[in-house]
């Protein structure tokens, strides 16, 4: 072909890159398997069908309100249909959806409100409180529904009732359009919203059935939501949409793991998306021997690295059913892939023990110093990545997207290094590393070492300052039931396994250590509790 033809063609290229809107996937499920039961929570039972013209009512009643392409949703709710409803409404109406984490504080979400520019609320009758911290704080906020009866808004199903039947054509969206505001945990700082689009979203569930959940089919896969859909889970429902799989919430308000395996063996569950706190509680009290769990596939485990020991006793329970990755909010989980083939209960020279997998399709990963260098295999520095998954930027953060892009990489704030075989080995977050005596220490390392005690089943390691090494590290544990420990005990058993400089100074033990409402370890509020009980000074915070 000459290069006249070519550029003859390039000439004829639309000048907008018009992708799917994201509503599509419902819409094609509901045409294809209009009957077939699309969602479960408690006893409440909806097709494809009944599910699309839910959202097409609510999509209709926002849109009569004013509520257009480019506007902001917040969403504070617990899991149930409404909220996940409200996802492909937004989507619909080429709107940003803006799902809060539910057990945040109302002064958190009514920042979260503010930050977004939001425009319209739906909230759960169940927060009212969230409600008048978030108007109270929020003018430009026209238009409040709740989610069951309140004394703050309009009524969600009465609003999708007196709608009912109206067919809303999703509005035309281009690659770059944001569809939803997808917010940081913030625990190095205030939470940002990292901006994901519609063309971007179009290839991350594309990659999550590529590499997590490979083979899917519509007609025998269930997948169970034991995470809030606000951030990842939100994310592992769209893709089981996409493929047209059932998606059944739990029901009960609190984490019950008899529940989780009454569902699985009901409802023959072939996949879940969780944290690896869930999984360990999930094996914990053996509630899973109860239930038949055969048809389970894919046991999808993000948000941290799964400890070692945990991970062993998990694929005694479960069998070769764990599926690890790792990506941030802003990569939206795609950076790497650590399939159940690469799971092993025994440690061999054929186990990669510690690594989190390799790099998922069409991303790469870059392991790079301070100044943007490359580093070889085997050398520790910053984890970068590019390529088609990553967001947008923050919205409205001009300075925080400076700091997190260098050279088109995208700087995740993780700290690693690659092998000789591209696969990834995560040491810790930047955040969290200290040096003691001019060497660094990374506290993920100390952690993995502490954790082979048969006594602890929980650890964080921190480091705080020190007169002498400049900074050294405090381990904070839970030791298993009815296993009492001492400072002592745990530091001569640690002797020979932990080079000296990055030994403990302390070991403090904790009946549970905090989690974030994501479910991982909160070292910013175990820092906060040190602090509180006059273990660390409040000059000695750090980070």
């Amino acid at each position: 072909m000459s290069s006249d033809h070519v550029s003859d063609l390039i000439d004829l290229k639309p000048s907008t890159k018009r992708v799917m809107n994201l509503s599509n996937f419902l819409t094609q499920q509901a045409r294809r398997q209009s009957r077939e039961i699309a969602f479960v929570w408690g006893d409440l039972e909806l097709s494809w069908s009944v599910l699309e013209a839910r959202v097409n009512a609510m999509a209709t009643a926002l849109s009569m309100q004013g509520i257009k392409k480019g506007d902001r949703v917040l969403v504070q709710s617990a899991n149930c249909n409404q909220l996940f409803e409200t996802m492909f409404v937004c989507f619909k109406l080429g709107a940003v959806w803006v799902p809060t984490n539910y057990r945040q504080t109302p002064d958190e979400v009514a920042y979260l409100a503010s930050a977004s520019g939001a425009t319209a609320l739906i909230c759960q009758a169940d927060f009212p409180e969230h409600a008048a911290s978030i108007l109270k704080s929020t003018p430009a906020i026209r238009t409040v529904i709740s989610i069951g009866p309140s004394d703050f808004g309009s009524d969600y199903d009465s609003m999708v009732s007196g709608a009912m039947g109206e067919v809303f054509r999703a509005v035309d969206v281009e690659h770059d359009d944001p569809c939803w505001f997808f917010f940081t945990s913030g625990t190095t700082g205030r939470p940002k919203a990292s901006v994901l689009t519609h063309g971007q979203m179009g290839f991350v569930i594309t990659n999550h059935l590529c590499d997590l959940m490979p083979g899917m089919r519509s007609s025998t896969d269930a997948s169970l939501v034991v995470a809030p859909l606000s951030h990842g889970a939100g994310i592992h429902q769209l893709a089981q949409v996409a493929r047209g799989v059932k998606t059944i919430l739990l029901f009960g308000h609190h984490f019950d793991p008899a529940e989780v395996w009454s569902l699985v063996e009901k409802w023959q569950v072939t996949n879940l998306f969780t944290v690896p706190t869930i999984v360990k509680m999930l094996i914990e009290g053996n509630a899973q021997k109860d239930f038949d769990h055969t048809s389970l596939k894919y046991v999808i485990y993000a948000g941290a690295p799964m400890y070692r020991e945990d991970q062993k006793t998990a694929l005694a329970a479960l069998g070769k059913v764990l599926v690890q990755y790792f990506g941030l909010g802003e990569v939206t989980g795609n950076i790497t892939v650590l399939p159940p083939y690469e799971h092993s209960e025994k440690d061999g020279e054929d186990v990669k023990i510690g690594t989190c997998g390799f790099e998922r399709t069409a991303m790469q990963v870059s392991i790079q110093d301070r100044s943007g260098r490359e580093l070889e295999a085997n050398e520790t520095g910053e984890i970068c990545v590019c390529g088609p998954a990553v967001f947008a930027g923050y919205y409205n953060n001009p300075k925080a997207n400076a700091e997190a892009f260098r050279n088109g990489w995208f700087l995740t704030g993780d700290i690693g290094h690659m092998d000789d075989e591209g696969y990834l080995f995560i040491t810790g977050r930047a955040s969290d590393m200290f040096i003691s005596g001019g060497s660094n220490v990374y506290p993920r390392e100390v952690e993995e070492k502490i954790l082979t005690h048969p006594g602890i089943v929980e650890v964080a390691v921190l480091g705080v300052p020190d007169d002498k090494w400049g900074e050294v590290g405090i381990a904070v544990c839970t030791p298993l039931a009815g296993v009492n420990l001492e400072d002592a005990e745990i530091k001569q058993w640690l002797r020979d396994k932990v080079a000296r400089y990055k030994q403990p100074k302390s070991f403090i033990f904790w009946g549970n250590l905090p989690k974030s409402g994501y479910g991982k370890i909160d070292k910013k509020a175990i820092r906060a509790e040190l602090i509180t009980s006059g273990l660390i000074e409040t000059k000695e915070v750090r980070k």
